[in-house]
């Protein structure tokens, strides 16, 4: 995955899978990003902050 082709663009993230054994850094990615469970949905206009969390949990979530 190319992060650097969506940077100053906006991306819909989704969470794909439970976030349940994540350690608590990712888990505070992911409420960074505003995802609160499987299937939620984000907006977000991407900036080298929001990629360096998106890089960190990039294993479950889907970037459309």
């Amino acid at each position: 995955m190319k992060l650097l082709n969506y940077l100053n663009k906006e991306i819909v993230i989704t969470q794909i899978k439970s976030g349940a054994k994540l350690n608590k850094r990712q888990a505070q990615n992911i409420i960074g990003l505003g995802l609160r469970g499987i299937g939620s949905s984000k907006k977000i206009k991407v900036d080298n902050s929001i990629l360096g969390m998106i890089r960190k949990i990039q294993q479950i979530i889907k970037i459309s």
